[in-house]
């Protein structure tokens, strides 16, 4: 019986310490990204799905969601991986201020009339 009793305790304490290690590596990938909020110039929806494809492509990124209303797109990533800085450089080489980066002069005379800081929303 004593031996029984032994291997169910013995069994139990690998149990816990398994379930601990999976909580921890749990908690540990949450902890993994880190979110910034960025001011943009976008205009409209097609903004809005132009930063967030250029984003997803961005190597770090793990999400984005731009605000047209307020403009701001918030970005969860990777520091590891990339900086915020890069990842206003991304958004301003897609013709878009990004805080104080400003849009890069060629990409913004590409955009459709209604991107651009003086356009007409649709």
């Amino acid at each position: 019986m004593k031996q029984i009793n032994s291997k169910l305790i013995a069994m139990m304490i690998v149990a816990i310490v398994m379930i601990g290690y999976n909580v921890y590596a749990q908690v540990k990938k949450a902890d993994k990204y880190t979110t910034i909020k960025i001011k943009t110039s976008a205009m409209c929806d097609m903004c809005k799905e132009t930063i967030e494809k250029v984003l997803a492509y961005e190597k770090g990124v793990k999400s984005s969601e731009l605000d047209v209303d307020t403009k701001v797109c918030t970005v969860k990533y990777d520091a590891t991986k990339t900086t915020p800085e890069k990842i206003k450089l991304a958004i301003s080489k897609a013709g878009y201020d990004a805080d104080e980066v400003l849009a890069d002069p060629k990409a913004y005379a590409k955009l459709s009339p209604c991107c651009k800081k003086d356009g007409k929303k649709h």
